[in-house]
């Protein structure tokens, strides 16, 4: 498979995620409202922010794969945009989830059970590994950091949705009030990585061509 046939192929795997990541988006916004969940609610913003990181990845392979010269300056710029307003959406998510989770831990607030939220972290848990290992097979024929980083954020997604699916299941199950707040205090972990390696490549994009 020639580098064209890749790039085409990275096309289709971004398009696809864009997709997936905008139901996701939606249904896990709209099933943390049905059920007061602030886990489904933390999913659910990450997954605009996946869906932000899917739509700049895209366009960095529509460009390469038309071969023009003069667009790549404008990319880089919105790329750099896109990076600093993410890091800051994700120390802000950081900081709502460990506000909410102490604070329903503290006041023994419960979440309602979620099926729907339940079905969104399991296709999660089923389709980002699957993604990961297509894109880190793009990006090593690609030799595209960008594209590795992408396989990184799907593997990591997938990290995320187990950790929702659990708390989700433990509170349907049998009812601990705490579950999904513990829970979301261990998503956070990941969150927290996730914004502290936003923020350093925004901090190195912030110096760059300026």
């Amino acid at each position: 498979m020639d580098s064209t046939q890749v790039v085409q192929k990275g096309i289709r795997i971004e398009i696809f995620t864009i997709v997936y990541m905008a139901c996701e988006a939606i249904l896990s916004i709209v099933a943390a409202v049905m059920a007061h969940s602030i886990l489904l609610a933390a999913f659910g913003i990450d997954s605009v922010l996946e869906l932000i990181s899917g739509g700049i990845l895209l366009w960095r392979l529509q460009v390469e794969a038309r071969g023009t010269e003069t667009d790549v300056g404008r990319v880089e710029r919105a790329e750099q945009r896109a990076a600093r307003g993410t890091a800051l959406v994700l120390f802000l998510l950081c900081l709502y989830v460990l506000v909410s989770a102490l604070y329903g831990l503290s006041n023994h607030s419960q979440a309602e059970s979620s099926p729907l939220g339940i079905g969104v972290s399991l296709a999660a848990v089923i389709v980002m590994p699957i993604l990961a290992v297509q894109k880190r097979r793009i990006a090593k024929n690609l030799n595209s950091e960008a594209m590795e980083e992408d396989a990184v954020a799907s593997i990591t997604c997938a990290y995320m949705a187990g950790t929702v699916l659990v708390g989700l299941l433990l509170n349907a199950l049998f009812g601990w009030w705490w579950v999904e707040d513990v829970a979301a205090l261990v998503f956070l972990f990941w969150l927290g990585r996730e914004a502290w390696e936003a923020f350093e490549g925004a901090r190195g994009k912030f110096f760059i061509n300026e």
